[in-house]
Order: C-alpha cells, then sequence, then structure tokens
C-alpha cells in the first residue's frame, strides 16, 4: 500500500546531511514517503538523493529539483502541492533537512494527528528547548512568538516552528486559497494563521530543538523583516482570510459547508 504519511524536505546545500536523514527518515516505523524538494543546491543535494533512489528502489523517495533558491515558502508550497496531487497521504509533515528537528518526533506528530488537523512540533510550550543557540537567537526566536501573539491573537507558543504535522483536508483548504504571500519563515506563520482562521484544531507537541551540525543556516536579515510586516498583514486582512476559509474547510464533526 503507498504510504500514508508524507514527509517534504525542502533542501539547499544540505550535502552533508541529506543520505542520513532520509535513512533516518525511512527507518521510522510509519515507513513514511519522503519528498525531497531541492533548490538546485550547488553542492550536489540532487545527485546524492538520486545516488540514494538508486540504491533503493522500491522505497517511496522523490526528488523535486526547482530551477532556483526561491525562498523556504514557495519550496515548501511547491511539495505540498505535489504530494496532495500525487499521493494519497493522510498526513504531510514538513521539518528541517539538517536534524534540527529529530526524525523520531516524527511519530509523536502523526500520533497527535489522531485527534488535531495540525500539529507544531514546539520549542516553546514547555518553557524553552532549544540547544545550541546562542541568547541573543533564543531572545530573537522568542520574541518574534510573542510579538505574532500579541499582535494576531493565535494560540500558539511556537508560531514560527517549521516541524509540523497536517491532516490532508487541512491543507488542501489553505492551498486552495492560493499561493503563499510569503517566501521566508513568515509563511511559517501564514500557515498556522490560516488553519486557526479555518477553524482547525491545532495542538503543540513539545520537542527538542537542536541547531544543525553541520551546514549553514539560511537566517537573514530579510527573512526578519518579512516577518514583522507579514504579521501585520495577515491582522488587516484576517476577517477576508476567515470567511474564505470558514467555506473551504470543515472541522470533523460539523456539517460541510
Amino acid at each position: 500500500m503507498p504510504p500514508e504519511h508524507w514527509i517534504v524536505l525542502p533542501t539547499y546545500n544540505e550535502a552533508d546531511n541529506i543520505l542520513a536523514m532520509l535513512s533516518a527518515l525511512r527507518a521510522l516505523p510509519l515507513s513514511p514517503g519522503v519528498l525531497v524538494v531541492d533548490d538546485n543546491s550547488p553542492d550536489g543535494t540532487a545527485n546524492l538523493v538520486r545516488t540514494y533512489q538508486e540504491a533503493h528502489p522500491e522505497e517511496p523517495v522523490v526528488l523535486l529539483v526547482r530551477p532556483q533558491k526561491e525562498g523556504l515558502g514557495r519550496a515548501y508550497e511547491a511539495g505540498f502541492r505535489w504530494v496532495l496531487a500525487h499521493t494519497p497521504a493522510r498526513y504531510i509533515y514538513e521539518m528541517d533537512a539538517d536534524f534540527s528537528h529529530a526524525p523520531k518526533d516524527v511519530e509523536r506528530l502523526a500520533q497527535a494527528l489522531e485527534e488535531a488537523d495540525l500539529a507544531v512540533g514546539s520549542r516553546y510550550v514547555k518553557g524553552i528547548t532549544v540547544v545550541n543557540w546562542p541568547l541573543s537567537r533564543i531572545l530573537l526566536s522568542y520574541g518574534a512568538s510573542w510579538y505574532v501573539r500579541t499582535v494576531i491573537g493565535m494560540p500558539v507558543k511556537d508560531p514560527t516552528a517549521g516541524f509540523v504535522g497536517y491532516r490532508r483536508e487541512l491543507l488542501e483548504a489553505i492551498l486552495a486559497l492560493g499561493a503563499f504571500r510569503f517566501r521566508g519563515y513568515a509563511f511559517q506563520i501564514e500557515l498556522k494563521y490560516k488553519a486557526y482562521l479555518a477553524g482547525g484544531r491545532m495542538v503543540e507537541v513539545p520537542i527538542v530543538f537542536t541547531e544543525r551540525m553541520a551546514g549553514r543556516s539560511k537566517m537573514s536579515s530579510a527573512v526578519i523583516w518579512e516577518a514583522i510586516w507579514g504579521v501585520l498583514w495577515l491582522r488587516w486582512r484576517r476577517g477576508a482570510l476567515r470567511r474564505r476559509l470558514r467555506a473551504l474547510f470543515s472541522p470533523r464533526g460539523e456539517t460541510p459547508r
């Protein structure tokens, strides 16, 4: 049977991590499918994925190579749309390829999705559970979470988290609105906020986030400014987004609209 669980794994210059990550994910009891969305990495990440595919032709590991780097949001959107169009997946996950998110925690998100529509692997739902970050980075991230909750009122303690699981129906409703507005990490806020406005049931699963040991972070000042202004845009568009999303998504137990 084709897998019910699919993981979307965006990559850009992740040659140091990708083979170990694929092996770890495929070893999970869930036996998930994995879609690698590579933004034409100059370090040969895509070729390493092809090597893995040749060595394991029976495994549902798919490579989608995009022409250029356009931001994390665009990569995830392409990946989500591919999974929804080409697989019967009931549960779709996003996570980093650098082992910042522990592969074994995918199982915990899957368990949460038995009851929820969206499960967030949260760094802040039980204190601050981050390893190898300098104090400045912790303050930036935690401050951003406070800013998001204050401006848009979404009750998620880690709105910028990049380790998230979705039920298919919720993700289909969000994508039916059209392309994501934001390209950088602000799209993480956008996705969760749209899920919240749609009426999806959201839960936070505590995880330990470990800063990458290999490769380089993609954080930049442009990404930070996009998030600051993006949150204000989301607050301004709240009413219109809510109406459209409620027309597209019916939470379980409710009569379809």
